[in-house]
């Protein structure tokens, strides 16, 4: 009996210095990156964490967020290849979502003034006819035109992480004309 009693200790005990060891070699992996645990989960960017961003640090509401990032989507999109809208749509979800958020504008005239010349300008010019909606859209959500660059500024921030380069990119290429 009593020579059981020895192995049974000194079987636990060999056991749980094993298990010191397996823990203590554990943390030295650990310690110098060669772990095995689960990887960190790395946020992609998205629409709606683009709106959140918009709605908490420009001041305006969900319904101007998307209506205004919609515009400037659509904007993108008319001025960038079907295969670069295409990318920009695959490295952040919901683009096509903001766009068919943005108002209508297609029938609103500019009373007179400076926006009565651009809507005679833009008869003329595609290009001036893209910026003068983008504008006229803003205006309809109850945003100054002013509040475009801020809008701009605020998407390329906040896709400037390796996950939002692909659509950063596109988003500065089909910008060029509206911010130029």
């Amino acid at each position: 009996m009593k020579k059981l009693i020895i192995l049974l200790t000194i079987s636990t005990l060999s056991t749980s210095a094993i298990a010191e060891e397996t823990s203590w070699f554990d943390s030295l992996k650990s310690f110098v990156g060669l772990s095995e645990t689960k990887e960190q989960s790395v946020a992609m960017p998205s629409t709606d964490g683009l709106v959140e961003l918009l709605t908490s640090s420009l001041n305006v509401d969900t319904e101007q967020a998307s209506g205004g990032m919609g515009a400037i989507f659509n904007y993108v999109k008319n001025n960038v290849s079907a295969d670069q809208f295409s990318e920009l749509a695959k490295s952040l979800p919901g683009v096509d979502g903001l766009v068919g958020q943005m108002p209508d504008v297609s029938k609103l005239s500019s009373a007179g003034g400076l926006g009565g010349l651009l809507d005679k300008a833009a008869e003329y010019s595609d290009s001036l006819k893209s910026i003068n909606d983008v504008k006229k859209q803003f205006e309809a959500l109850g945003l100054k035109p002013e509040m475009i660059s801020s809008f701009v500024s605020s998407a390329q921030g906040y896709l400037d992480s390796e996950e939002g380069q692909s659509a950063k990119k596109v988003l500065t290429d089909g910008l060029g004309k509206l911010l130029g």
